[in-house]
């Protein structure tokens, strides 16, 4: 009896406890709306990667049929748009890059390019929700400012020296810690 007390205790004070951290003021590690988001789909289907790491450049398509691909960069996001010819997509979500928060990947301001290492890229792909906030970014890291469907082309021309940078990186990392 006196576990079941303690057990019932525990739990609702692990169920309450973001929420009154919330009700102070306290902001959490990540807007509500990450959390939300990376919680429904922690990883990547494609690569595995956690989309909580890579907040700044996870997407979410969402098809006509219903179902949703959550992934953790537009390099899986397009693989999977490309495996799926006959499924429409009827919105695509991105983070912005600043913020973490998903936007409308078609109204974004895309930077292709810069000095940051994309993620399942060599050349980077970021979305902002500002054109402001785009600029600012080519300004301080290079790049050039891009729509949607450029983003999507540069990714389809990447694909093939990024999938070959992917298996080199992951043969490497097997070589260091085998199994």
């Amino acid at each position: 009896m006196r576990f079941r007390i303690v057990l019932t205790v525990v739990t609702l004070a692990c169920c309450l406890l973001p929420g009154l951290a919330l009700a102070q003021g306290n902001s959490p590690a990540t807007p509500p709306a990450i959390s939300q988001d990376v919680h429904d789909h922690a990883s990547c289907p494609l690569c595995g990667m956690d989309r909580g790491k890579f907040a700044h450049s996870r997407m979410l398509i969402e098809y006509g049929d219903g179902t949703v691909f959550p992934a953790c960069s537009l390099h899986c996001a397009v693989l999977d748009m490309a495996v799926n010819l006959d499924k429409t997509p009827t919105k695509s979500l991105v983070a912005d890059y600043k913020t973490k928060e998903l936007i409308d990947a078609e109204k974004a301001f895309w930077v292709i390019g810069g000095d940051q290492m994309g993620v399942m890229s060599k050349r980077a792909k970021w979305a902002f929700a500002s054109k402001a906030e785009a600029e600012a970014f080519i300004k301080a890291h290079g790049g050039q400012l891009a729509d949607f469907d450029a983003a999507i082309k540069a990714a389809f021309e990447d694909m093939a020296s990024d999938t070959m940078m992917i298996r080199e990186k992951r043969k490497m990392k097997a070589m260091q810690h085998p199994s």
